[in-house]
């Protein structure tokens, strides 16, 4: 989750100005948190507290409503309406990270990555992205190899993971759905050497770079293993009290050690 978080982090100031290389400032005095953290903490809170993810959704959309979501989220969090608008967005595997850190086995996180999904993301593609990349992080957490994970992708999902990164980077542009990035923030883990070069990866193809690497930044954490102190260091100074208490209760719940007061 703390991977996810500093994905977004790290990408938030390129999302609006893409690059397409590897080479720049990894955390810079323009990164910020943005709409992609905000809902992840929201559902982390969701499973600590027990309440619906859909009101921990719109619960925190109130107290960060400046935080750059998407219209339609915008809409349904703002207003009553409680039913999903069977949206196919990135924003349903953007904010799944906690679910893959929660559960103990695949068949429950798989499920519970549906039910995050669908209060909002109720299109199978929404539903989809939201489940592989929980799956991806499971997996990764579990000590499975990148092979496994990306034969079981694959085969659940259809996922087509033989264009590399650099097939993709000079043609790609912009694309928030998740059949249009989840595949490709899997392949910038894919061709990952440690956590920095995923997140690297990530942003190095241009899009939607704080999203793409919030998921791609997810499932790198839990391959390669706990953030430094240095790098959660750098995370937390730019999280607020709440965002920041709930982010450690969530870590300390799941047995991942917070190298930082």
């Amino acid at each position: 989750m703390l991977g996810a978080i500093a994905g977004d982090i790290i990408g938030s100031r390129f999302e609006w100005h893409n690059i397409k290389h590897k080479k720049f400032e990894l955390f810079h005095q323009d990164c910020h948190f943005t709409d992609d953290t905000v809902l992840t903490v929201a559902q982390a809170d969701s499973l600590l507290s027990g309440v619906p993810f859909r009101d921990k959704l719109k619960e925190y959309f109130l107290l960060y409503p400046l935080a750059g979501y998407g219209g339609r989220f915008r809409m349904w969090a703002s207003g009553p309406e409680l039913e999903p608008y069977y949206s196919f967005g990135n924003g349903s595997a953007m904010r799944v990270s906690p679910v893959g850190w929660f559960f103990g086995d695949l068949d429950r996180v798989l499920a519970e990555a549906r039910r995050s999904a669908a209060v909002t993301h109720n299109h199978p593609e929404g539903i989809k992205g939201a489940q592989a990349t929980a799956a991806a992080i499971f997996l990764a957490r579990r000590g499975e190899d990148k092979a496994a994970i990306r034969a079981f992708i694959k085969e659940r999902f259809g996922y087509d993971f033989s264009p590399t990164l650099a097939d993709i980077r000079p043609g790609y542009r912009f694309d928030v759905s998740c059949q249009g990035s989840v595949p490709q923030a899997l392949q910038a883990f894919f061709e990952a050497a440690d956590y920095e070069d995923a997140v690297r990866n990530a942003i190095s193809i241009g899009g939607d770079s704080d999203t793409i690497a919030c998921i791609t930044g997810g499932i790198a954490e839990a391959f390669y293993g706990s953030l430094s102190a240095a790098l959660q260091g750098e995370v937390f100074a730019r999280l607020d009290e709440r965002l920041g208490r709930v982010t450690k209760e969530f870590l300390t719940r799941v047995g991942y050690p917070v190298l930082i007061a």
